[in-house]
């Protein structure tokens, strides 16, 4: 049998996910909101869920507090899958051997001089 010295144990940390509704968005369609998440503080936008538009961010639920009326506890329904290279910003980077291999066939300078310049 355990001594009575020990406690039992600890039962795992529920994070806190909340949000609290500060304003509208500037374009109206949304609502400005703080959220803490894992005892860190983000400012964002709730927007709706409009069909064929894409999704920036969590898809989330809202419950409403009886203490504050514009605190809610936050359930995500979906969490959008973050870039591990951030975003992307223009095509895509190709650097093959074999397309440096052709740049520098079409491109590279002859290394003698260009006589019919003098």
């Amino acid at each position: 049998p355990a001594s009575s010295s020990e406690s039992p144990p600890a039962a795992p940390k529920e994070s806190k996910d909340m949000v609290l509704v500060h304003g509208r968005t500037a374009d109206g369609r949304g609502l400005s909101v703080l959220r803490l998440r894992d005892q860190h503080l983000e400012a964002g936008a709730v927007m709706p869920l409009v069909p064929g538009k894409p999704i920036y961010g969590d898809v989330v639920r809202l419950k409403p507090r009886q203490e504050l009326p514009l605190l809610f506890d936050v359930q995500v329904d979906y969490s959008a899958p973050t870039s591990e290279r951030g975003s992307p910003r223009g095509p895509a980077q190709v650097a093959t051997d074999s397309y440096r291999e052709n740049w520098d066939a079409i491109w590279a300078r002859s290394a003698e001089p260009d006589d019919a310049s003098n």
